[in-house]
């Protein structure tokens, strides 16, 4: 969900220890991977922002006890091989941001992430925690898994790709700061991820384009007709290629919602979106946001449409 829409339930990820390398050379190099694993990462907690609670598996009302930790097969890559790179293809000369949505660390700083910060209209939270499944797989990881595949794909056709961060830090970046990644890289297009937080029988996916805004610090006149056409092609591709329907509950079917309240969309000076690629606490989409075949299919849907954009 956006970062500055702070309603619904979250916790921090609890990441699964690998197994012990048999080869014996391997063993010292292993031991101080791991030991320094240990002191970024720290122990798993239950801290949560004001306004939040902590979904469990047991589901007991007011219980803030940590989920267990989830499936390996869904958590994020801390590493990704570097993808090939093709400086001839059709994106040649592009520049990409993704923006993953929240951060896994945000959760331990809700002090820091409560901060109010300026976008433009008004002041809002510097971030949020996002949201989870009720089993415990975050938006945080969801988006740094899809946000990789992304990149591999957009990389392959030789566009140039920036993150705005890549759980490289222990909290953020705020929405303002995100805002400016994209500005300051002159980005032919920003895309942010993000999964959302609803009711149980809202499903499908939607893509938030920018209002007109020129107020205060905020003046997207220039992007709403590009990020408008961004988000179209991306819709397009997207239900191509997951097989996914758009939101029953936001957009009136389009599966586009128009917003004026999101700092990291009044502050942009490059065609900007976000997409939230389902909802996390129905059923049905966990089922699908939790296959990591499925997230496959979902970056390939976004890459698609940037690249229709971009190519045009």
């Amino acid at each position: 969900m956006p970062y500055d829409e702070n309603h619904s339930s979250a916790t921090g990820p609890r990441r699964s220890r690998r197994g012990l390398l048999t080869a014996a050379a391997l063993v010292p190099t292993a031991l101080v991977g791991w030991l320094a694993w240990q002191a970024v990462s720290g122990p798993g907690g239950s801290e949560s922002p004001k306004g939040t609670t902590i979904p469990t598996t047991a589901g007991k009302p007011g219980d803030t006890t940590p989920p267990a930790s989830p499936s390996p097969s869904l958590v994020a890559p801390t590493s990704t091989p570097a993808p090939s790179k093709d400086t001839s293809g059709p994106l040649a000369g592009k520049v990409v941001v993704i923006d993953p949505g929240h951060n896994p660390g945000n959760f331990r700083h809700s002090r820091e992430i409560n901060r109010l910060v300026d976008i433009g209209t008004n002041s809002k939270e510097c971030d949020t925690t996002g949201t989870a499944t009720n089993a415990g797989y975050t938006e945080a990881e969801f988006t740094l898994d899809v946000s990789h595949r992304l990149r591999k794909l957009l990389e392959k056709q030789g566009a140039r790709v920036e993150f705005t961060h890549d759980n490289d830090r222990p909290f953020g970046p705020c929405i303002d700061e995100r805002a400016r990644f994209g500005n300051k890289a002159e980005a032919d297009a920003v895309i942010s991820v993000h999964a959302d937080g609803s009711a149980v029988g809202n499903r499908g996916f939607h893509v938030i384009l920018p209002a007109l805004v020129t107020s205060g610090t905020a003046d997207t006149s220039k992007i709403v007709g590009p990020s408008r056409d961004l988000g179209e092609r991306i819709v397009g591709k997207f239900v191509r290629a997951t097989g996914s329907q758009v939101s029953n509950y936001v957009g009136g079917n389009t599966g586009l919602d128009v917003r004026k309240d999101l700092g990291g969309l009044n502050l942009s000076d490059v065609p900007k979106v976000f997409i939230e690629c389902g909802n996390m606490r129905d059923p049905k989409d966990v089922a699908l946001l939790t296959d990591p075949g499925w997230r496959q299919k979902a970056a390939q849907g976004m890459a698609d449409g940037i690249s229709s954009y971009l190519g045009q």
